[in-house]
């Protein structure tokens, strides 16, 4: 399945360190120097803030039926709420603070200072009265969180040595299925308690600022680790990061921030997988950002004599989930020796049997002729066995993306991967938001065009994203050789394809968040 011969040609290419190019800079290392307790400490706290922002994110869908009633919103309003009013500002606000802490350095300050803002913003959530509010406070919200992945990944890949990475990110991801797990047990005791969805978003807000300023106590800045990319004169040609140590003035400031965004820019558009590895991780998240925020209160409504379902659904998330992020990380780290291209096999074909049993759970209860008890049987073992092929994937392939980004402005280039994947996979709500208008959240039409959405978005964007990946394999395989597209880029060309893509992207942003301005009522 792996062509390792090739692998081991590309290894033989590498380059000593008296070649030149990022191992004569003194700000670079080629492999971390951290003590094993700083890397357990900074892993730990890195996971926590990582973990409250997911729980955040979580919490909204587990109480969709409580949020919509009491703050008086249509399903399109609340499509707002967890579509593009936070997925545009948290694209495009990643940018600026990611650049910041690179240009900075000083990513372990703004991920503090951002995990102090959003934390804030999620307690102005839980004293929203109507929709304005919560909208704002959740655009807030975004601000915030925005760097909070690019961040920690950046820093968790100078943490550790190259082939531990894979499994250093996997554990930032466990704060995915943690988040949503204790989302669900939460949700299933306010329910028996009668308590106010607001409680928990207030909570965690208060929770959040704490740990944002033992984090910026305990963790430390580490020194940059050389990337994957073995031909040197790549990072020559495309990436001139220019250091800011020296004093400069503030218009020599601004033109070396100018040339290092333009720098890091040239060496995305050079590479040959970029885009297409982008693409596929968007439609990917796609279809596991409508599951996230629609499954549970499908299933709710599709089981509504089941009171511990929201509970065991998240028990299922949290172990499941957790325990298959974590086992990818640690494959893929084993396997370092013989390939570096493990991440995009696990992604590509663990989504496409995943989808599978994604069907299998929507058509749970029509597959047990509308027995419930069989029904309940069938959706925790198809539920099970869907979490365990599909989430093999985040922790490895970003970490994957982190190694093969210049080592100076890889926290900038983390960003622009997100900020397309962020405007892609953010339209899945919207879409779902707005099909399911005018339609009563009670009746069963409503859980017929949920399920309708869901067996089409989910299984088509996770057969796209494993086509993609799967097609970009040998495309990578060029870029770890440093076979960048050579020559000055072309508008007749690549260069003008980019901006082609980024205008159709542009305009389908616009146009979602528009129609569903316009039927927000």
């Amino acid at each position: 399945m792996v062509d390792t011969k090739e692998e081991e040609a590309i290894q033989v290419q590498q380059p000593s360190a008296d070649q030149g190019s990022y191992h004569e800079d003194p700000s670079l290392t080629r492999r971390p120097n951290v003590p094993l307790w700083r890397i357990a400490i900074s892993l730990f706290f890195l996971f926590l803030n990582y973990f409250l922002a997911q729980y955040d994110k979580f919490i909204l869908s587990y109480f969709q039926d409580d949020v919509i009633a009491s703050l008086h919103l249509s399903s399109s309003s609340y499509g707002m709420l967890s579509g593009y009013a936070t997925g545009i500002v948290y694209a495009v606000l990643a940018l600026p603070s990611a650049f910041l802490a690179d240009y900075t350095a000083a990513r372990v300050w703004v991920l503090s200072a951002a995990a102090v803002w959003w934390s804030l913003c999620a307690v102005f959530q839980g004293l929203s009265n109507n929709f304005w509010q919560i909208l704002l406070a959740r655009i807030g919200m975004g601000v915030g969180q925005a760097p909070v992945d690019a961040l920690s990944v950046s820093l968790i890949s100078d943490l550790l040595g190259q082939e531990y990475v894979f499994f250093g990110g996997s554990v930032l991801y466990v704060g995915v299925y943690l988040g949503e797990a204790v989302s669900g047990q939460i949700a299933v005791a306010f329910a028996r308690t009668d308590t106010p969805w607001n409680n928990a978003l207030i909570a965690i807000g208060i929770v959040g600022v704490v740990v944002a300023l033992l984090l910026r106590l305990v963790v430390r800045e580490p020194k940059r680790q050389i990337s994957l990319v073995l031909a040197n004169h790549v990072h020559h040609r495309h990436v001139r990061a220019v250091s800011t140590s020296d004093p400069m003035t503030l218009p020599s400031r601004l033109v070396t921030a100018r040339k290092n965004i333009l720098a890091t820019l040239q060496y995305i558009a050079h590479m040959r997988s970029f885009y297409l590895l982008t693409l596929s991780a968007a439609f990917r998240q796609l279809g596991g950002n409508v599951f996230g925020y629609y499954m549970p209160s499908y299933l709710s409504n599709l089981y509504p004599s089941e009171p511990s379902l929201l509970s065991r659904y998240g028990i299922i998330v949290g172990v499941v989930g957790s325990v298959t992020v974590l086992a990818g990380g640690l494959v893929t780290s084993l396997m370092w020796s013989r390939t570096k291209l493990l991440p995009l096999y696990l992604t590509a074909v663990g989504g496409m049997i995943s989808s599978i049993f994604v069907l299998l759970m929507l058509f749970s209860l029509d597959i047990s002729d509308d027995d419930h008890t069989r029904g309940i049987k069938v959706l925790y073992g198809t539920m099970s066995m869907a979490y365990l092929t599909a989430e093999l994937w985040l922790g490895a392939i970003n970490s994957l993306i982190a190694l093969l980004l210049p080592p100076r402005t890889k926290t900038f280039g983390l960003a622009v991967w997100s900020l397309v994947q962020v405007l892609i996979s953010s339209s899945g709500p919207e879409i779902v938001g707005l099909a399911l208008r005018n339609t009563d959240p009670t009746s069963s039409l409503y859980v017929e065009k949920t399920r309708i959405a869901l067996a089409v978005i989910i299984p088509v964007g996770y057969w796209l994203a494993g086509a993609g990946f799967l097609l970009a394999i040998p495309l990578v395989k060029l870029d770890l050789a440093g076979r960048f597209v050579e020559g000055r880029l072309e508008w007749s060309g690549r260069k003008g394809a980019f901006l082609a893509g980024g205008c159709v992207l542009g305009a389908l942003v616009v146009a979602l968040f528009v129609v569903s301005i316009h039927y927000r009522a």
